[in-house]
């Protein structure tokens, strides 16, 4: 039978063709090999990063910084870190010396003392500056400077000071050095920064502009050092908070983590940056710079020890000494795993 004028025949001489009505199949080899490329790229990552994290931990630079003795306050809830900055120039060429304006001296001091405590109930964290100019009764010694300890006895003194001091248990410690800041800063490409006021100060190799900014390690470290303020060393434990709050903000932010020509560098500069007690590991370093996020929103507490008063002493110089009321509360607070009450927290 024919069909009908203007309408094809269909099944004429018993053939049926109907490709016109099947469905075009697009080629899946490119997607098949994308996906496997991007598969294999994933997976040389994190196997490169597995092993430069175990490399890194392995490598870390480890003390016996934390020493038992009598009398050594007790365990309690959460983990206190100790953090000290020392002036350390092991590492350092003439040439960096001279660039960084770090002096020549031999040996090592500390000019930054924090204690670090994360909480294991729902409390903030909290981020403690000692003034280097605390005076305090320095163990087996006279009274002194805080900075003292560590002069005369290493980490194992100033650990032992700032307990007695306190009352609390240092669970762990890390120290870094004038090299291992700038490495670390600038593995991070930079910290920003915002400057309220012109800054600049020679002795610190400091030259900075007010204003938001991007330090890299050369002025982030003159940045922390600068005492060429009004109130000199109380100025400087602030910006050291600040400064510290905002490297643990760009570490642990998804712009390092996910880049790996961030994390790799970062995590290759921590072996030379750092000295950790010699049960510390890479993971507790990022379980404080994970703690630590969020400290310029409020998500962390940052203080000053209180102040009663500043003032010279005879034999040893200009002197920072404690109100011991509410430095008691601060530190009972820490001891309890609690907030910190806000009438002891010092802002400025």
């Amino acid at each position: 039978m024919n069909a009908p004028y203007g309408r094809p025949a269909h099944n004429q001489g018993g053939y049926h063709d109907d490709r016109r009505h099947a469905p075009m199949q697009r080629p899946r080899r490119r997607k098949v090999r994308v996906g496997r490329i991007v598969l294999v790229v994933l997976l040389v990552l994190a196997v490169a990063f597995v092993g430069t994290w175990i490399y890194v931990d392995s490598s870390l630079n480890r003390t016996d910084a934390l020493p038992e003795y009598s009398g050594r306050p007790s365990d309690t809830p959460g983990t206190t870190w100790l953090i000290v900055g020392s002036d350390s120039r092991e590492g350092l060429s003439e040439e960096d010396r001279e660039e960084l304006a770090t002096g020549g001296a031999a040996g090592k001091r500390t000019d930054t003392m924090m204690l670090v405590h994360l909480p294991s109930s729902s409390a903030k964290p909290t981020l403690v500056s000692l003034p280097r100019d605390s005076y305090v009764q320095i163990p087996g010694k006279r009274k002194q400077k805080l900075n003292a300890a560590f002069a005369m006895g290493g980490p194992q003194l100033l650990v032992r000071t700032i307990e007695q001091e306190t009352g609390l248990r240092i669970d762990r410690y890390a120290e870094i050095g004038f090299g291992g800041f700038v490495g670390i800063v600038d593995s991070l490409g930079g910290v920003d920064m915002c400057i309220d006021k012109a800054m600049k100060d020679p002795k610190a190799g400091l030259d900075l502009q007010p204003g938001c900014q991007e330090l890299d390690g050369a002025q982030a470290l003159g940045y922390v050092r600068t005492r060429a303020s009004a109130r000199a060393d109380l100025d400087r434990v602030e910006r050291q908070r600040a400064f510290m709050s905002a490297v643990m903000d760009k570490a642990t932010g998804l712009g390092t983590i996910l880049n790996p020509f961030r994390v790799f560098p970062l995590l290759s500069d921590v072996p030379a940056a750092m000295i950790v007690n010699n049960d510390d590991h890479l993971h507790n370093l990022a379980g404080l710079a994970w703690g630590l996020r969020g400290a310029g929103t409020g998500a962390v507490v940052t203080t000053t020890v209180p102040i009663a008063r500043t003032g010279n002493v005879s034999g040893v110089g200009s002197t920072v000494q404690w109100d011991k009321t509410k430095a008691g509360q601060l530190f009972d607070a820490l001891k309890r795993d609690v907030d910190v009450p806000s009438s002891v927290i010092v802002t400025g």
